[in-house]
């Protein structure tokens, strides 16, 4: 399986790492069997991840963490190859991580497993489109797969907070250990996304044959729906004028399949003076995708609770209007508008594409750190490569370039590493950002983890 060896585990014996397994707490699950993987070889000077899903894996952990140190020693554990086989169940990996000193150290990290209605809602999503289970099957998780989910209320991907640490070296937070054993199940997750399902609770045979039965299931007959008779409604004058009950609030509606299309504005009639009916086109088919996604949003469990997004600038909105029309006059009026020109915006379309707004800015700011932001850059670099490996970088503001291999990385003011490539004489987005700066330089330099 990619270059991954794993075994099925059926009992509660020696998990291979010289430790009694864990018994079914209500966290894993008692009829799934384990997988364990075979320890990975360093992976000095690479990012720990490729695949858009084991980034977003390793943004939950380094936004949780409250320590940095901890997660630069976890990296350089990691990097060493000090991270054992690592044991995969429902809710729980675990792995014994060795410390340079050759202590060993049994470290476990918890996820939230998904219940049996968020498994039904899940399977049944899945089963709408044959493109998922085609992407499972060629161990991908693109991310309409995942957006479908969430749109289920379905959270597949860990968000901040929902990897709960646990190691025997005693620390209440993400210690080396557990960090480093994170940074290795990326890896892991590069290669096959079932580690991650397996993880939420179902193991891939499970997962395999229940997609096909209610595949079956779809195929049949539906049996003809029974007439019941409406029921009987409520007068809304009898309905307001109680003093002590108002009716309830109706069920929240079903989000569609996909965007609404706008009517066509190509008539006989011609249009008004000064009307542009392409670019009316355009802004009605982007609304109605942001309608879409916005809906989505408000639909998905705890919405309430999310942070309200900063309202894009004028120029990072029409950044965003611009992507997926290249070569158009649209996307040249935009340009104009904007102050940028074609070649201009094709790469902050790119630079969207990899950070959204955020990724905007990094190419269009140009910055120099304080004193304390830039110590702890320096940090950076010299803690996450040896002094061997450690690329020549020379600074210019908050962008570090290495001129011999055409590789930039460029620091934002929330303390990420955007990597660039020069091609053609300038300098282009090439990956997203990562908070360790030896991941975004691998992007940079199209390192590949397998």
């Amino acid at each position: 399986m990619n270059g991954m060896h794993a075994r099925d585990e059926n009992d509660h014996g020696e998990d291979g790492f010289g430790h009694e397994e864990f018994e079914d707490d209500g966290h894993l699950g008692g009829d799934t069997p384990a997988r364990t993987f075979a320890a990975l070889p360093p992976a000095q000077g690479r990012g720990f991840a490729t695949s858009w899903w084991g980034q977003t894996w390793l943004k939950s952990l380094e936004d949780t963490a409250l320590d940095l140190q901890q997660l630069k020693a976890g990296r350089r554990l990691a990097r060493a190859g000090s991270v054992g086989a690592v044991s995969v169940r429902p809710g729980r990996i675990t792995a014994v991580v060795t410390d340079r000193d050759r202590t060993a150290h049994r470290a476990d990290v918890m996820l939230q497993r998904l219940d049996e209605e968020e498994w039904d809602r899940l399977l049944d999503m899945a089963v709408e489109s044959a493109g998922h289970i085609a992407a499972l099957l060629d161990r991908d998780m693109p991310p309409h797969l995942v957006e479908d989910a969430a749109a289920a209320g379905v959270e597949l991907l860990p968000g901040i907070g929902d990897l709960e640490p646990q190691c025997d070296c005693g620390s209440w937070d993400h210690c080396g250990h557990t960090a480093a054993l994170c940074y290795q199940l990326a890896r892991l997750l590069d290669q096959d996304p079932f580690v991650l399902l397996l993880l939420r609770g179902r193991g891939e045979r499970e997962l395999l044959d229940e997609l096909q039965v209610r595949s079956v299931s779809r195929a049949a007959p539906a049996a003809p729906e029974p007439e019941f008779a409406a029921p009987a409604g409520v007068s809304a004058l009898e309905a307001y004028g109680a003093a002590d009950i108002l009716p309830a609030l109706p069920a929240a509606p079903a989000l569609p399949e996909a965007p609404g299309t706008p009517p066509a504005l190509d008539t006989d009639t011609a249009p008004a003076p000064g009307v542009d009916v392409a670019g009316l086109e355009l802004l009605a088919a982007r609304t109605a995708a942001a309608a879409h996604r916005l809906l989505a949003e408000a639909l998905a469990p705890e919405h309430d609770r999310q942070p309200v997004p900063a309202h894009p600038t004028l120029s990072q909105d029409a950044v965003r209007l611009a992507a997926g029309e290249p070569n158009t006059a649209q996307s040249a009026r935009l340009a104009a508008g904007t102050g940028r020109d074609p070649e201009d915006l094709r790469r902050a379309v790119r630079a969207w594409e990899w950070g959204g707004h955020a990724g905007v800015d990094v190419l269009d700011d140009v910055w120099t750190p304080d004193p304390a932001a830039l110590a702890r850059a320096r940090g950076a670099l010299e803690t996450e490569w040896d002094a061997a490996e450690r690329p020549a970088l020379s600074r210019s503001g908050n962008r570090w370039t290495d001129g011999t291999h055409g590789v930039q990385l460029r620091l934002s003011p929330e303390g990420r590493w955007w990597p660039y490539r020069k091609e053609r004489g300038r300098w282009e987005p090439c990956g997203p950002s990562a908070l360790d700066p030896a991941a975004a330089y691998a992007a940079a330099m199209g390192n590949d983890e397998g």
